[in-house]
């Protein structure tokens, strides 16, 4: 048997500015940092960063006045941030800057008096946050369905943007029915699916030629680590996530001669090694790395907590 790993897996640029925001943020002002939802979406990140003195919680009411909070990768809406100036709150935005991408993309829209269709999983941070960017004018799609039962107020004035973190096939489903039923709606100049996700998912999709089964490491509510399963899956390849090397069976591997895993942008390479060794343990095998693209994308701090100051 042989493990195949992708590349590339893992971490993005986003996610690591994300945490290292909090962890820079607690080594200078210290414990209690506050965090509106999960910084980044897997449960050892987060469980690390409590052990350091992050608090998480959902809603900035559970925010004592004057403290120091951290919005979430997946980014907020207009009025989390006009509460938070409000209540004095120190802010520290750790939004990505591709989701942030998205919502400038929605206030030029909306000042050019255009609608805008969002496509995206309802409840999803990012999704709630993007369409908090405008009081109305706007509308969630998550299917072809929902396309076909959409009603909208100036169809001639219409803009469509996509969470960023979607599978690539299946927003390319949903865009192609609007554009069916919308025929002069415009996107964004740029793709707003982030370069992590897209190359996560092509690699996900050249391991599934490859391999008998795929094992993903990432955490259930990580929505880009669900759509590696979903990739791998919709391929006919036996695939599975998991949050740890725990979650690991060892029925998944008889019979199997490759086994490819991968990890989602916001698990660490720490779990990845973890479900390799377990994998080794259980049936000796060896493992091959995947050539993939080299990401070399970085993100800059906010200048309160760069190195320098």
């Amino acid at each position: 048997m042989e493990i195949i790993l992708a590349n590339p897996r893992g971490f993005c640029a986003g996610v690591e500015r994300a945490i290292a925001i909090v962890e820079r943020a607690l080594e200078k002002f210290g414990a209690p940092i506050y965090v509106r939802h999960e910084v980044v979406h897997n449960k050892f990140v987060c469980d690390d960063l409590r052990a350091k003195g992050a608090v998480f919680v959902e809603e900035l009411d559970e925010v004592p006045s004057g403290s120091t909070v951290i919005f979430s990768a997946h980014g907020v809406s207009k009025a989390v941030r006009t509460d938070a100036e409000a209540r004095g709150l120190k802010v520290f935005d750790a939004t990505c800057p591709l989701v942030t991408k998205v919502h400038v993309e929605v206030g030029k829209m909306r000042n050019q008096t255009r609608e805008v269709v969002m496509i995206g999983h309802k409840g999803h941070p990012e999704v709630e946050g993007t369409m908090g960017q405008s009081q109305g004018g706007m509308y969630l799609v998550e299917t072809v369905e929902d396309v076909h039962q959409l009603v909208v107020k100036e169809s001639d004035q219409l803009s469509f943007v996509t969470q960023t973190t979607l599978s690539v096939d299946d927003a390319t489903v949903v865009i192609a029915a609007l554009q069916e039923r919308f025929p002069k709606i415009q996107g964004p100049k740029k793709d707003d699916i982030c370069y992590a996700t897209q190359n996560r998912q092509d690699a996900v999709k050249a391991l599934a030629e490859m391999c008998d089964l795929v094992i993903v490491v990432g955490s259930p509510n990580s929505s880009n680590s669900r759509r590696l399963r979903e990739v791998a899956a919709s391929r006919g390849v036996e695939s599975y996530l998991v949050d740890g090397v725990d979650e690991v069976q060892f029925g998944w591997l008889t019979g199997k001669v490759n086994v490819g895993v991968t990890a989602g942008a916001s698990a660490p390479e720490i779990l990845v090694k973890n479900v390799i060794e377990c994998i080794k343990a259980m049936s000796g095998a060896e493992v091959v790395q995947m050539t993939g693209v080299d990401e070399n994308v970085s993100f800059p701090l906010p200048r309160e907590l760069s190195a320098a100051q």
